[in-house]
């Protein structure tokens, strides 16, 4: 009884069937929303749901907010790739070279 009941307790705690549970790692196959995929997600309608001018303007507006996030992340990488490099190119120019090492001796 004990083994059939404990797979049912997860299951309320974690949340959204397609959610990991709050604080659990993610895995390499979850991949981070679009901005696409929210200005193209729809909603159940109902008698008295919400207003699908609203719903879509925020959408628009978490989108384009995303997509900015995205394009500094972007920026952010190139940036850390540029500087990497530049790091590498000075550490060799100060690196003793073989010649140094041997009048040293």
């Amino acid at each position: 009884m004990r083994n059939f009941l404990r797979p049912l307790s997860w299951r309320r705690i974690a949340g959204p069937p397609n959610q990991p549970p709050a604080g659990a790692y993610r895995s390499a196959s979850y991949l981070p929303l679009r901005p696409w995929q929210v200005r193209s997600r729809a909603f159940a309608r109902c008698r008295r749901g919400l207003d699908p001018v609203e719903v879509a303007a925020f959408l628009d507006r978490v989108a384009g907010d995303l997509a900015a996030a995205y394009a500094e992340v972007a920026r952010s990488r190139d940036e850390t790739a540029r500087i990497k490099d530049a790091l590498r190119e000075w550490q060799s120019r100060q690196a003793p070279t073989a010649r140094d090492l041997a009048r040293r001796s």
